[in-house]
Order: C-alpha cells, then structure tokens, then sequence
C-alpha cells in the first residue's frame, strides 16, 4: 500500500460545527422570527450557487431573507451566522500536531460560502494547519461531486492512492473512495488519531 503523503480535510463536521448546516438554519429562523418552511425552500433553490461562490452573502440574504422589509438588519443575520461556528473537541489540537509534524501536506477540502469560509479561516487560525483551502466557493463545485476531488488532487499533485481524506458524512466519502482515495469517517478526535496512526501517518 502506497505511504499517504497528503491529508485531505472537511472542516464543518470535522473541526468546527457546521457553520450554516440545517439545525444551525432552523435556530435563525427562530431567532429572527422567519416562517421556517420559506427560509429553508428558498435556501435550498439557492444552497448550490451560494456554496458555489456565484453568490455572495449580501445577494443570498436579499433572496432568502430581505425580499420584504425587517425589523433587523443584514448586519444582526451575519453576525448570528457566525456565532453558530465553534471549535469540536480535540479536532483542532490534533491538526496543530499533525502540521507541527511536518510528515504530510495538509489541506481543507470542504463545501463553504465564500464569507463564511474565510470568516472560519481566520477566527479558528485554520493557516496555521492547512497549505491550502480546496472550499466549494473557490473551486466552483462541491462535495460529493468527484470533480472537486480530482481538482484538488491535480493541484496538489497527488496520486489518489497516497492521499485520505476525512469527512463525518458517508456519501462525501463515498465519492473520494469512488477515485481511489482513501477515507476516514470523523466521528471524534481520539478515534480520528487512531485512524491517522492505522494508515502510517505518524505525529
């Protein structure tokens, strides 16, 4: 079996709560007194395109929410969507010692909008891990689709066979494994270092 040189890295579920997931949409609904059922359907018509980049937060806010007149501001949205972002236990002190490490290239493979991602980015420190950030709204696809795996395997130069990635849901890692990837399913930090260990990886 071919030594893994490259970890690639979901962030949302892995390292951090998922910033804009479904249960983190159901609590700004309530917060801001949305009718749930039309935020959620306009989300979905425009999840793809946000997540894509082709939109930025001030467009997908217009489309979702700010269609009619509120009581609270663009600004008052934003900053609840940030506070749903937190750290899960022991994921980002694990990736610090595997970059200290200096054994693999590491980077982020995730689906993010562009303003969350980067608001992400630099409140957890996420530089100080990863070489480089293969996110959705860069690359102009996402997860599961095979296209961003063979992306961010071509950019970085790699054979699928000597790379794994991480992610905690099965059909993300269903799609990597399609194209010889190796895969690890995230369920907690402690079973995540055992499973790094398993494939050789040593820090």
């Amino acid at each position: 079996m071919p030594k893994i040189t490259a970890v690639f890295c979901d962030v949302g579920g892995v390292l951090l709560t998922n910033g804009s997931d479904r249960g983190e949409r159901a609590r700004l609904a309530e917060k801001f007194g949305l009718d749930g059922d039309d935020f959620e359907g306009r989300h979905q018509m425009l999840s793809a395109a946000f997540d894509a980049g082709e939109l930025d937060l001030d467009e997908y806010l217009d489309c979702t929410i700010f269609y009619r007149p509120r009581g609270f501001q663009k600004q008052d949205v934003r900053d609840f969507m940030y506070s749903q972002s937190e750290a899960l236990p022991g994921s980002l002190a694990l990736m610090a010692r595997l970059a200290q490490a200096q054994r693999v290239f590491l980077a982020a493979l995730n689906n993010e909008s562009r303003e969350l991602n980067l608001y992400r980015i630099e409140k957890f420190g996420l530089r100080n891990y990863f070489s480089v950030f293969f996110s959705s709204c860069y690359l102009g696809v996402a997860k599961p689709r095979p296209q961003i795996y063979r992306m961010a395997l071509d950019i970085s130069q790699r054979q699928p066979e000597e790379c794994v990635f991480i992610d905690d849901r099965p059909l993300n890692l269903e799609s990597a494994r399609s194209l010889g990837l190796r895969t690890i399913q995230f369920l907690n930090a402690g079973q995540l270092e055992d499973d790094l260990r398993s494939l050789g990886i040593k820090f």
